[in-house]
């Protein structure tokens, strides 16, 4: 028997978090509830979910620090849900490492959708793996010192597993997979994020700047800005 996705959901008032968890249970997923930030952070450890659903507005640490405090230590995705819609809202949020960001009220088709459509893209791979043949499997590209696989959602930089939310790794994959090609803030919203995101192009530059951190420049290849346009994959070298 396949074991069900387990989803936390934190949300401080009880019949919103009640009512997903019943449109969830629905659709097979495992739930647990929540009500606060630090109950969260303690269960994230102990129910160890394959998906969060985090409402910003807690009481005690809110949801950006519950994000922060899980991105330590995990890359499993998270969703955050909150009636602001503000733009600077939903950037602080993705550039604390949220994969998603829902506006409440929200319809119950399109809640189960989206968390269908993270959870198929986030395969994570263990860190044990040291040997890159596993890796090299199904959609991928390849530089010196630098594996991307889109198949299995699995980044592995110097022979070390690189955990990264799938828009990350989504992004550096579609920028890798068309080196030395320049690409504006518009375009790769267009590619990676689709017309939900239009507009919003400072979403681009917080997941560069997140992929900067954990993917330094390589002798012979880097993530390039273009001042002015956008970013590119810049390299010296054909990709394997």
């Amino acid at each position: 028997m396949i074991a069900k996705q387990k989803i936390l959901i934190v949300d401080d008032d009880v019949n919103i978090a009640e009512l997903i968890s019943l449109y969830l249970t629905k659709e097979c997923f495992d739930t647990m509830i929540v009500n606060d930030g630090e109950a969260a952070i303690k269960q994230f450890a102990d129910y160890q979910p394959n998906l969060v659903l985090l409402d910003l507005m807690l009481p005690g640490i809110d949801g950006y620090e519950v994000c922060r405090k899980i991105r330590k230590t995990s890359s499993a995705p998270i969703i955050m849900l909150s009636a602001k819609g503000e733009i600077f809202d939903k950037v602080l949020g993705l550039e604390l490492g949220a994969d998603d960001y829902i506006i409440k009220p929200f319809d119950s088709k399109e809640l189960v959708a989206r968390v269908r459509a993270v959870l198929r893209r986030f395969q994570p791979v263990s860190n044990e793996t040291t040997d890159l043949q596993p890796l090299q499997t199904g959609d991928y590209v390849s530089y010196p010192d630098l594996l991307i696989n889109v198949s299995n959602y699995s980044v592995q930089y110097f022979e070390e597993i690189v955990e990264m939310p799938p828009k990350e790794l989504e992004l550096l994959y579609f920028l890798a997979s068309n080196p030395n090609q320049v690409f504006t803030r518009e375009q790769l919203l267009d590619h990676i994020w689709g017309y939900e995101y239009f507009g919003d192009t400072r979403t681009v530059d917080v997941h560069i700047k997140r992929l900067r951190e954990k993917i330094k420049d390589h002798s012979d290849w880097s993530l390039s800005t273009v001042w002015g346009i956008g970013y590119k994959f810049e390299t010296k070298v054909q990709r394997k």
